[in-house]
């Protein structure tokens, strides 16, 4: 099993659920400061240029909620997938609300702030990404009371998927005034498997 991955990437949510089944993994690391991602070696894994990939045998899977949902169905008895079928719509619910609600938002704060060239950075709509970020981990924020993980007793994929979100938040300072899910992502990456948190992993190819 290969995992094509770029550290500070979602690729974090990949390599994190393969260190939390134990599963032995090669990592093939792919520079996207280095435009490695547009290789036509690469493009032939992944049209659309953008980790992580998973190659596991003759499959090759992009998108790392399909790859972490696929890796918990293969190994479904180390616990990361719910066995239980609402408690598995629960999952899904929150990965989704995870990518859609918390992720786009940070996604708009990062290309108008950074990815953008500057000329077409707006800053109406950076305060507008803000607040929809905001308002909606207030709901997460409401949900986590009195829980230590999104779905259940135990951690899934879910977790892994959501903590590292959340770091990323903190990374783009809009988790201030979410002292709850500061913790929990705290608690998260104290983990024994768990991975470099984002701003490690960016300082990690500075070096």
């Amino acid at each position: 099993m290969k995992l094509y991955e770029f550290a500070p990437t979602r690729s974090i949510r990949v390599r994190w659920t393969l260190q939390e089944l134990g599963i032995d993994f090669e990592a093939v690391p792919v520079n996207l400061l280095a435009g490695e991602h547009h290789s036509p070696a690469f493009l032939k894994l992944n049209p659309a240029g953008k980790l992580p990939v998973l190659v596991d045998g003759d499959m090759v899977l992009t998108e790392s909620i399909a790859i972490v949902l696929y890796l918990a169905e293969k190994y479904r008895d180390k616990g990361l997938m719910p066995a239980d079928l609402q408690q598995r719509a629960q999952l899904m619910r929150w990965l989704l609300f995870t990518t859609t609600e918390l992720e786009q938002p940070l996604w708009r704060m990062a290309r108008h702030t950074r990815l953008y060239p500057e000329e077409k950075r707006l800053p109406a709509e950076l305060a507008l990404a803000r607040e929809d970020f905001t308002e909606m981990a207030s709901v997460l924020d409401e949900h986590m009371r009195g829980r230590q993980y999104v779905v259940g007793d135990t951690a899934t994929i879910g977790d892994f998927v959501l903590a590292y979100t959340l770091d990323w938040a903190t990374m783009a300072k809009v988790l201030d005034g979410f002292p709850r899910l500061e913790a929990y992502v705290d608690d998260m990456y104290a983990r024994p498997r768990a991975p470099m948190r984002i701003e490690e992993a960016f300082a990690s190819i500075e070096r």
